[in-house]
């Protein structure tokens, strides 16, 4: 009975892959427009 065991899958988890997809998005977006956002903390403040 080798074949019993592969029907016993585990359903995916929809909502934990939106998250990491999210988050991936996120840290891209961060990654891109990272001198942007230093430069807005580390600036001179006239």
């Amino acid at each position: 009975m080798e074949f019993k065991r592969f029907n016993k899958r585990k359903k995916p988890n929809f909502i934990r892959g939106i998250i990491l997809v999210l988050l991936l998005f996120i840290i891209v977006y961060l990654w891109m427009h990272a001198e942007q956002f230093i430069e807005m903390f580390f600036s001179p403040k006239a």
